[in-house]
Formats: C-alpha cells, structure tokens, sequence
C-alpha cells in the first residue's frame, strides 16, 4: 500500500515529529510504502491563488505532484498541533491547495457546487494524531474537540475516505518521558492496525 504521511510541525524536536518518525517506521515494517511530506521543511506556500481556485487550472509543479500522490494513496496519516482547534495555517493551505475539486472531490452533472459532492480520493482510511496543552475534560466540556468534527466530517467523508481513526495526546508540556514513550507505542500499535501488513 502507498500511504501518503503529512505533518505539519515547525520544530524539529518537537514530538509531533517523534510520532511522525515512529509512524512511518511502523508502516515501513508492516512491508508499506510512505510518501512523506513535512511542510515547514519543504516551505510548502499555504496561499492559494485565485486563479487555482478552478478545478481545471494549471498548477505548479509542486502543488500539482502532492496532487497526483494524494490521489493514488491507499491510506492517509496526518499529523499536526492543535492551535486555536484548528490545524496550522500551514497544513490548511494544503488541504486547500491538493484536496481541490477534480483531485478529492467532484460535483454531480448539473451540480453547480451548491450540494452533496462525490468523494474521488482511493484511501480506505485515515489516522489522524494532533497534540495539545489543554486538558481532555477541557477540551470536550469547552471547546467541543473541532477537529474531530473536521477531520472526520468536514475532510475525509468530504473526500471519501470511509474510515477515520485520531488520536489526541494532551498535556504535552507537562509530560513525563515516560507518558511520551507510551504515546509513541500507542502511535505505533494504531498506524499497524489501521494500516496492516500487505501479507496479513
């Protein structure tokens, strides 16, 4: 299977990067494929122009080869901070930039973008991770978790995939060596039961 790893993380050292590397290790040894695009390293230009906003419109050379991976991914792991509920501005410029009409989606004959779309990407399944400072009972009590609401609605039903698996890992600040060791294998236990090994 080809699947397609995101993070969007803009410190190296920080530990959305370490989930990112015990993920794509794990899918590595379950025999996977990993297209894997960190962001901030690849300067990747969140702004999406007007004249991209076309479904049938020339895009650059980047933009358009993160379209054609995403479109032939068997799965999709995202892994990104959570900063005010949302992804950073920089991940949701790509969701903006690939997951574009005619690549992730597509409206009905006759549709002119006001209904239900038809998802076109082939991923069978997502797994989602994010970080936070804020407590879990906070979160849910106050804020509502939104990006359970985006990811699994707004995103990948949008785009049809038809499972969605996240996971949050909060409080990182105050976090023990040895709570960030059980993360890491509980990141690692979900990417090889979402994504199993080809030969299972």
């Amino acid at each position: 299977m080809l699947i397609s790893v995101v993070l969007a993380h803009p410190h190296r050292g920080s530990f959305n990067h370490a989930i990112t590397e015990t993920i794509i290790a794990a899918l590595e040894e379950c025999g996977h494929v990993v297209a894997f695009h960190d962001l901030y390293a690849e300067n990747f230009d969140p702004l999406l122009p007007y004249d991209e906003i076309p479904r049938d419109a020339p895009l650059p050379p980047s933009v358009a080869a993160h379209c054609v991976e995403i479109a032939a991914a068997d799965g999709l792991v995202v892994i990104h901070p959570d900063w005010w509920g949302m992804p950073p501005a920089i991940l949701k410029g790509w969701i903006d930039r690939v997951l574009r009409p005619g690549v992730a989606y597509r409206f009905l004959e006759g549709d002119a973008g006001e209904g239900v779309p038809v998802g076109l990407l082939r991923a069978k399944a997502a797994l989602v991770f994010n970080t936070s400072n804020t407590p879990q009972e906070r979160e849910l009590e106050v804020f509502g978790d939104p990006l359970e609401r985006l990811w699994k609605d707004c995103i990948c039903a949008f785009c049809g995939i038809p499972v969605v698996h996240r996971r949050m890992f909060s409080v990182v600040v105050t976090s023990t060596d040895g709570q960030r060791r059980a993360w890491l294998d509980e990141a690692r236990r979900l990417a090889r039961e979402v994504f199993p090994s080809d030969s299972a």
